[in-house]
């Protein structure tokens, strides 16, 4: 697959050149300059997919720094506490989104001119609706990261911005026309090898247009009901979905330096376990550590009521994370049994999957770490092997100064089964537990669906346990009334609320003195008031959140918008923070939609060079071109 890519990009870079422009934004790059007749459609779709992939360049920026940060599915401090940076932005936006665009869109116009004028393949009707469906995925990825863009951009005309509703009304009628006239029995196929997702297997890409075309609808479900409603059950109900991982759109990933190098592999990222995960899959689904580890592993597991030891002088206090303050000296009694698979045991380093990125350091070896007091001096010695932790981001002021256990070999970090470099792993961009997960949340909101909402969450459940490798825990997962730290549990017919706080044990880390505290499960003032925590939505939204983790941030950060779900701990305020001066030590255990971020702003460049443009697409949005403006479909407040 990668020769095939190389081999065509002498012939790619050439009509690159021919339409390239010496202006400012790759939005205006005319992709028309060389005819028809001198390139093959396949040659734009399989390079669009593959570039979309993303380079490490701007799979760093984009995918981890802004995506993973957003979702919660790494512990940086980039959108989560109002930052950004405009060099990563004008990459993506200027650089590579768009060229993507541009390439895909190519591939239709090339598509189209050969058909009207009887310059066909066997294969050229399928090919163009291919090159739709693939068009659609670029322009959610665009549109979801920044909001209005052009509908019809990428032609080589200056293109009217497009607001994000009418964006979502192209993108799902392109899908309805584009699978309706996708010939799934055609026999005649270009090269398998441009194509890197599904080889031209056209049935898979039908499927794959079904489902995101699921995905898409249901986006709009908290602010166009009907539209969402009738796309969604149109596709789902239709027989060709991806309901099994062997339709899963998936993109294998190689060593190297290029576009299909592991979008999280740069050594130098540790991604750490978050709070908001942790917080997730802890004491989820009765499972014990007992009944997962290795019997060599089985190291210093702690009851299931306890907290840990307490440091308070140690912790912040001004966090809403519902287990802050506490350090966990141990394993927990149960957890979910994709967590240690996700994020291998600090100190474990006989695993397989334990991460030694950096590889020139030994950082991330050492468990060994210190409590200083208000001198700088050492207070206590830690040792985090075998412990499973993990701290909310954020200012944390003095206490951060004199706590050491918030880094290094003490954290979990994401395991190499996600970060490797070679041909061992497939980026996902769409799995059939999604499919499910959708079907379950449009089920409760009273759709028709193919099956039941029952059936399509623990369907959901079993093919993300089947990934990981854990289907003999399935059973009990399903059945279990167990809540997580946030008052979810897994059982669908288990909606009981769990009580405001129950009583939990620690030991004071200064004094080595047992105690006893009252626990509250946190309040998520974004969903419901902050007064539901186990209702079905919650436990949907929870296993999508787990089973999405280490491939699928965009997806989670849209979850979390449009819904408010899962739970996600506001950052620290110790001390102010100068990007999100909105959370301040009065409201910081209350959620609000402008604490977390809501969009990446468009590039500098783009409203210097395009003021018009810039400044349509601004008023498309619906509010200051800022972090924290909501997107059409999201929360409002």
């Amino acid at each position: 697959m990668k020769k095939v890519f190389c081999k065509e990009w002498a012939l790619f870079s050439l009509v690159l050149m021919i339409f390239s422009c010496s202006d400012f934004e790759e939005i205006n790059v005319d992709p028309l300059a060389a005819t028809a007749e001198q390139v093959e459609v396949e040659f734009f779709i399989n390079n669009s997919i593959g570039a979309a992939q993303q380079d490490p360049h701007i799979a760093e920026r984009v995918f981890v720094l802004y995506w993973k940060d957003a979702s919660h599915t790494s512990r940086l401090g980039v959108l989560s506490q109002g930052g950004m940076n405009d060099g990563w932005t004008r990459d993506y936006f200027q650089s590579y989104v768009s060229a993507w665009l541009r390439n895909i869109t190519t591939a239709i116009t090339v598509a189209e001119e050969k058909i009207a004028s009887g310059n066909v393949k066997e294969y050229t009707e399928n090919l163009l609706q291919v090159a739709r469906i693939w068009r659609v995925y670029i322009m959610s990825e665009m549109t979801d990261t920044f909001g209005p863009i052009p509908v019809d951009g990428f032609k080589g005309e200056n293109p009217e911005y497009n607001s994000v509703e009418e964006v979502y009304n192209f993108m799902l009628a392109e899908l309805k026309d584009a699978v309706s006239k996708l010939d799934e029995n055609l026999t005649f196929k270009p090269d398998s090898d441009l194509d890197p997702a599904y080889g031209y297997d056209y049935m898979k890409w039908k499927k794959y247009g079904n489902s995101m075309r699921m995905r898409l609808a249901m986006r709009l479900s908290e602010v166009a009901p009907s539209v969402a409603q009738q796309h969604f059950e149109e596709a789902a109900n239709s027989g060709m979905i991806i309901a099994s991982s062997a339709d899963d759109m998936r993109v294998a990933e190689a060593g190297g330096w290029n576009s299909f190098v592991n979008v999280q592999s740069r050594q130098w990222n540790s991604h750490y376990m978050t709070t908001t995960y942790r917080n997730a899959v802890l004491g989820l689904g009765g499972v014990k550590s007992v009944d997962q580890l290795a019997p060599e592993d089985q190291i210093n597991i702690k009851p299931a009521n306890y907290m840990g030891l307490k440091f308070e002088n140690h912790f912040p206090q001004r966090s809403n994370d519902p287990a802050n303050g506490f350090w966990l000296d141990g394993l927990p009694e149960s957890i979910d049994p994709r967590a240690y698979l996700t994020f291998p045991i600090p100190g474990n380093i006989d695993d397989d999957n334990y991460s030694f990125f950096p590889t020139w350091s030994n950082s991330h070896t050492q468990t060994q770490r210190s409590l200083l007091d208000d001198n700088g001096d050492v207070l206590m010695t830690m040792d985090g092997a075998y412990t499973y932790n993990a701290f909310a981001a954020g200012r944390w002021g003095a206490a951060g100064e004199k706590n050491q256990l918030i880094s290094h070999g003490t954290y979990p970090r994401l395991g190499m089964d996600f970060r490797g470099e070679g041909d061992k792993n497939e980026r996902i961009f769409f799995p059939s537990w999604e499919t499910h997960f959708l079907i379950a949340e449009a089920a409760v909101r009273g759709w028709s669906t193919p099956i039941g909402g029952k059936e399509a969450y623990e369907a959901g459940i079993a093919h993300s346990f089947e990934y990981y490798g854990v289907s003999d825990h399935v059973a009990t997962y399903v059945a279990s009334q167990d809540y997580n730290n946030n008052g979810t549990s897994v059982s669908w017919d288990h909606t009981a609320e769990p009580p405001a706080s129950v009583t939990r044990d620690y030991i004071d880390g200064y004094t080595g003195t047992p105690g006893t505290m009252n626990y509250s499960f946190p309040n998520n003032t974004i969903y419901e008031g902050g007064n539901v925590r186990n209702d079905r939505l919650n436990k949907i939204i929870t296993q999508k959140f787990i089973a999405q983790h280490a491939w699928l941030p965009l997806e989670i950060w849209n979850d979390h918008r449009r819904l408010g779900l899962p739970f996600f701990e506001n950052p620290v305020v110790e001390e102010p923070l100068p990007n999100l001066p909105q959370i301040t030590s009065s409201n910081y255990m209350t959620n609000q939609v402008n604490f977390f971020g809501q969009r990446v702003p468009y590039p500098s460049t783009f409203e210097n060079n395009v003021p018009l443009g810039h400044a349509q697409a601004v008023q498309q949005l619906g509010g200051p071109d800022e972090i924290h403006t909501p997107l059409w479909w999201a929360k409002q407040n």
